[in-house]
This record gives C-alpha cells, structure tokens and sequence, in this order.
C-alpha cells in the first residue's frame, strides 16, 4: 500500500514530536482541564501531536497508515486532512464535557460535606475516588471515615484536605495522543468499507468493520463510565472522535462537501 502525502506528513511530525519530548520534555504541548494552573490554548491544537510511550505512538501511527490511506485515497488530501482535525478536536471537546461532569461532581459532593460533615456526605464523595490504587490509601481512608463518624475535628479537617487534593490532581491529568482522530479514521473506514476483516492484536479473531466497531465502541463507553483504576485511557476522547466523524460523514451524505469540488478541480 502506497503511503498517502498527508498520511506521510502526519506520522512524520507525530514522530519528531515525541522525540522532542524525550529529549527536551514538552509536557506543555499537552492538554489540561481549563481549570488547571497547567492549561494554555495551545495545547488544544497540539496534544494530538503527543504520545505517553512507544507502544502509544506505534498503535497509533499503525492505524493511522492502515486506515488513514485508505481514506485520504477516497477522499483526497485536503478532506482527508479537515476530517483528521474535525475528530481530532471534537475528541477533545467530548472529554472536556466529561471532566466538567466529572469534576462538577467531586465538587458538588466536597460542598455537601462541607455543609454536614458526617459519614455519609463523607463516603458519598469517597466513592467516587479509586480507592483501591494502593493499600495504604484506602486505609488512611477508612481510617479519617471513622473520624469523621465520631465528629472529630482532625478528621473532617483531613477529610476536606485528601477531597480538595483529589480534585486538584483530577484537573491536573493531562491529555495527549492522536487517538481520537483514530478513532474517528476507523469509524469512517467501518463506514466506507463494512465488510472489510479486523481484529484486535491480543484478540486475532477476524470480525467485520461493521460489527466490529460497534462492539468496540460500547466497550469503550464502559470502560469510560466506570472509570477503572488501572485504566488510565482517555475513553470519552475516543468516542468524542468517532462521533465527530460519524456527525460529519453523514453532513457530507446529506449537504455534500466542498472539498468534493475541490478534488474534482
């Protein structure tokens, strides 16, 4: 398969930023909740350029050339290219939606113990924090539970402590990866070629694009509303991406696209 131009351009400056990042660190270029000390505009147009490892940025850029020219083959460079970035920001606007959720949640609970600092409102703000990260934690935990059930100061003022912290380390998780833009590639491909055989690497069990990426869709939208410990995989930008491409084909079915003029001139 002939690499595309675009395709080509993009794996090319996804690598040299991330070996910009191993060798000078550009934790900067990746995006943070608006909220965050951390957070500057910019990162909203450059997190998808970053990758956490070499399995991310390989994963990634795999996709991206088995999908990615398909798709810029049908469609040419330019919508090929709006369509990358199209997915690519609507992932980052569906995770912020879901930090704001998420955070406006913590917060929320953190304000009603404020309000009645008791074992409930205490534990109704705990279950939302991975306790089983560590031991040590969730025995801390238990333990400023029990001070609070007794009403002790030293408690509740402990109790306030670890929920502001959370939430502030909530705010401070970056973003970073093209995977959303992916996400948006695969579902466009699932859309263009249905019948076509996928698998998962770890899972070699070929299955149709067209029921494959329904499936893997729902497992990411479990995975993101149960928001496991172990998982440290932004699930909301990955369906943010795909529904960005989803929302965007079917305008292009319905209105056209004028980038279809573009290609044709």
């Amino acid at each position: 398969m002939r690499l595309t131009d675009v395709v080509k351009h993009l794996l090319i400056i996804n690598v040299l930023v991330f070996l910009a990042d191993q060798i000078f660190g550009a934790d900067i270029l990746a995006l943070h909740y608006p909220a965050s000390d951390k957070f500057l505009p910019l990162q909203i147009a450059t997190h998808f350029f970053m990758h956490a490892g070499i399995f991310h940025l390989f994963f990634n850029m795999f996709a991206l050339v088995l999908f990615g020219t398909q798709l810029e083959a049908l469609w040419g460079p330019k919508k090929f290219l709006f369509f990358y970035f199209a997915c690519a920001f609507g992932a980052a606007i569906l995770h912020m939606l879901y930090t704001y959720y998420d955070i406006s949640s913590l917060q929320n609970a953190m304000m009603a113990f404020q309000e009645a600092p008791n074992y409930d409102t205490f534990w109704e703000f705990f279950k939302k924090v991975p306790l089983e990260r560590s031991e040590e934690y969730k025995e801390f935990i238990g333990k400023v539970g029990e001070g609070v059930a007794n009403a002790t100061p030293e408690a509740i003022q402990a109790a306030g402590r670890e929920m502001r912290e959370f939430i502030n380390i909530k705010m401070d998780i970056p973003v970073v990866g093209a995977s959303g833009a992916i996400y948006g590639l695969l579902l466009a491909f699932g859309i263009y070629y249905p019948n076509v055989e996928l698998m998962l690497i770890f899972l070699p069990i070929p299955i149709k694009a067209k029921y494959f990426i329904p499936i893997l869709m729902l497992v990411e939208l479990f995975l993101g509303v149960n928001q496991f410990s172990w998982d440290n995989i932004a699930h909301f930008a990955h369906l943010g991406g795909a529904l960005t491409g989803f929302l965007l084909i079917l305008y292009w079915r319905k209105f056209g696209s004028r980038f279809d003029n573009w290609r044709s001139n």
